[in-house]
């Protein structure tokens, strides 16, 4: 039986380590929280995506950081304000450009 394949898929670092444990940058600063506020906001706003948390993304300085697929942009430094400037620009097709990491 095939599977239903979001059109996005969104991961947020949250330095999870071999053990399965989170800790690191990212982690410490809240990116747990952001993986419920993407949740809620991708059904808030009928968007198809798929959201996980990831282990560690090697972008320690830019964290906490984002990834999303299947377009490969990578967003550092994001919390609920940049978050939402994101999700705002990926439903109005606009440039993200200016939101990634360089």
């Amino acid at each position: 039986m095939p599977i239903a394949k979001p059109e996005m898929h969104f991961f947020i670092c949250n330095s999870y380590r071999v053990s399965g444990q989170a800790q690191g940058a990212c982690n410490s600063k809240e990116a747990g929280d952001l993986l419920a506020y993407l949740e809620t906001e991708i059904l808030d706003r009928g968007m198809d995506a798929q959201v996980s948390g990831c282990g560690c993304l090697k972008v320690c300085t830019e964290g906490p950081v984002m990834v999303v697929y299947p377009e490969g942009k990578w967003f550092g430094q994001v919390d609920e304000e940049k978050m939402d400037a994101i999700l705002d620009a990926i439903e109005d097709d606009e440039d993200t450009s200016e939101l990634e990491i360089a």
